[in-house]
Order: structure tokens, then C-alpha cells, then sequence
């Protein structure tokens, strides 16, 4: 009997397929279009690899300040009594729900020249608005949620006594959250920083609009491959490839490290 209710219900069975293939058909069109033949060939120009290197490094220092900032936010909304946690919550996470080009926007008219912070940023000679550091921030600012929630459910789903027995034997709070809650936490710590990654590595929209898509300055992998496609469209296919396996290995990384 307990076989039987296992078994997926047939109503199901067709939706289930449609949502399979409408992932899978896009995927599997982009391989079969893709000229593995050039894709050393690509990988190996100046222009590629420009891009690529950015991407690494701006996607390296998006993660590590999504860290920085994140971990202790996390810790705020999981463990703290501070009024209006829902609401913070909530402002954390638009960055989920809100078009990445209005990320940019937004971005823009904060710490651009004639942002908020303008006159500031300007007068220190620290505008990041169209430099590779606005290249990090505005990835920080799309992948930091997925690292919050992610660490953020880890720590209120922790048992609470060892930090009391810490506490007891004479720890500080900074000091039982360095030696007891992050050790605890550190595998989903692990797994937003991945997530936080894979999206840092595919920003787009709110990159293009704050840093611009300069070649060898602020243009990364997405932002070469839209150049490519009105350039040169098989060689945009062999990139975006390139950019699939990376995404897939990641997830593979990251479904492995959860286990």
C-alpha cells in the first residue's frame, strides 16, 4: 500500500514533463549550437579572456563581501531581538524579486556622480559607478540575499545550549559566535557563498546599467556574450556553453557539500 501512495498521481505526471523539458530543451539546444571545435580558440583571446579573469575576480570579491556584511546580518535576523526584523527581512530579500536593471538604477542614483553619495564618492575619488569595484558592488548587491537566507535559516534552526554552556564558562557573545555558532553553521555558510557565486557570475543587468560594459575594465562573461551574439553569434554560443558548465559544476559542488 505504502508503494502505491508513493506513486506520482498520472495528473501530475504531464505537468512534471513539461517543466523537465522546458529546462532541459533550452539547454540542451544551446550544446547541440555550440562549436566545441572553437571553443579553445575563444577561450584563448585577449578579449575572452579579460573577461573571464573579471569575472573571477569580481565575482571573488562579490562573495567575500557578501561574507563580511551577510554572516553578521544573518545572525541580526535569526538570533536578535531587534524591533522590525520582519520588515528588515523583507528588504533584504527585494533584491530577489526586483529587476536587475532597477538594481542598477537604483545603484546608480545611490553611489553614482550624482547620487546620493556623490559629492562624497567624488570629492574621495572613490566613485565606483563604471570601475570594476561597481562591477562588485552591484553583484554584492543581487547575490547577498541568497547567502543571508541561506545562513539565516541554519541559525535559527540551531540548538541554542552550547552557545549557553560557552556562555556559562565565561565566553562573550563575539567570542561564543566565533568559536561555537559559525563552526556550526559553517557547511551552510559554505553553500550561500556558493549560491551567492554562481550569481555574482551571472549578473547582468545590474551591472550593465552601473559599470557599464567596458572591454578589459568592467565587461564580464554575460556582458561579452550579449556583445558576441550582435558580433559574432557562434562564438557567443561556445561562451555561453562555457558559462552552462561552470553554472552546473557549481550546483554539483554545492548539492554535494549539502550532503
Amino acid at each position: 500500500m505504502r508503494s502505491v501512495a508513493r506513486r506520482p498521481p498520472l495528473a501530475l505526471a504531464g505537468p512534471a514533463l513539461l517543466a523537465v523539458l522546458l529546462v532541459l530543451l533550452p539547454l540542451a539546444a544551446l550544446l547541440g549550437r555550440t562549436p566545441w571545435s572553437r571553443m579553445p580558440a575563444l577561450l584563448a583571446t585577449t578579449e575572452v579572456r579579460q573577461a573571464l579573469w573579471l569575472s573571477l575576480r569580481c565575482g571573488l570579491g562579490a562573495v567575500l563581501l557578501a561574507l563580511v556584511l551577510g554572516v553578521p546580518l544573518a545572525w541580526v535576523l535569526a538570533r536578535s531581538s531587534l524591533p522590525g526584523r520582519r520588515l528588515l527581512r523583507a528588504v533584504v530579500t527585494v533584491p530577489l524579486v526586483l529587476p536587475p536593471v532597477v538594481g542598477g538604477v537604483a545603484l546608480l542614483l545611490a553611489f553614482g556622480r550624482h547620487g546620493v553619495l556623490g559629492r562624497v564618492l567624488v570629492e574621495s575619488g572613490t566613485v565606483p559607478a563604471f570601475t570594476p569595484y561597481g562591477v562588485v558592488l552591484a553583484e554584492t548587491f543581487v547575490s547577498l540575499p541568497f547567502l543571508v537566507l541561506t545562513v539565516e535559516g541554519a541559525m535559527a534552526g540551531l540548538d541554542r545550549g552550547r552557545e549557553d554552556v560557552a556562555a556559562t564558562l565565561g565566553a562573550g557573545p563575539l567570542r561564543a559566535f566565533l568559536t561555537v555558532t559559525l563552526p556550526a553553521v559553517a557547511p551552510s555558510v559554505a553553500a550561500g557563498a556558493a549560491l551567492a557565486g554562481a550569481r555574482a557570475l551571472g549578473e547582468f543587468g545590474a551591472t550593465i546599467t552601473f559599470a557599464g560594459s567596458l572591454p578589459g575594465t568592467t565587461q564580464t562573461v554575460p556582458l561579452a556574450v550579449y556583445q558576441l551574439l550582435e558580433d559574432d553569434p557562434p562564438a557567443a554560443y561556445a561562451l555561453s556553453a562555457f558559462l552552462l558548465l561552470v553554472s552546473v559544476a557549481l550546483v554539483l559542488g554545492l548539492r554535494a557539500r549539502v550532503r
